[in-house]
């Protein structure tokens, strides 16, 4: 039997920081999103709906979570977004 000593210890059970949550969530959506709503030649007006919706989404997460993004969180999110736009160029 598990003691309780290991639930305390762990936050919410994993210890995956915001900041990597966020940008696998926005990996995962613009995945998605890039499947759906495109062809090999053209992106749906959809498409641009759900990359503004992610982009609120991020603004609100960064606000909220501002005091918990370090230098370092702040340098891989940046470095996230061009790596995002590539993908969506190159799945086209």
């Amino acid at each position: 039997m598990i003691t309780d000593e290991v639930f305390k210890r762990r936050r919410r059970h994993n210890n995956t920081p915001e900041s990597i949550l966020l940008i696998i969530t926005n990996f995962i959506v613009v995945a998605a999103a890039n499947t759906l709503f495109s062809d090999h030649h053209h992106l749906h007006w959809f498409f641009w709906v759900v990359i503004g919706f992610l982009a609120v989404y991020n603004f609100f997460t960064i606000r909220k979570n501002y005091e918990i993004f370090n230098k370092i969180d702040k340098i891989a999110f940046l470095i996230s977004v061009p790596v995002l736009i590539l993908m969506v160029y190159f799945l086209q």
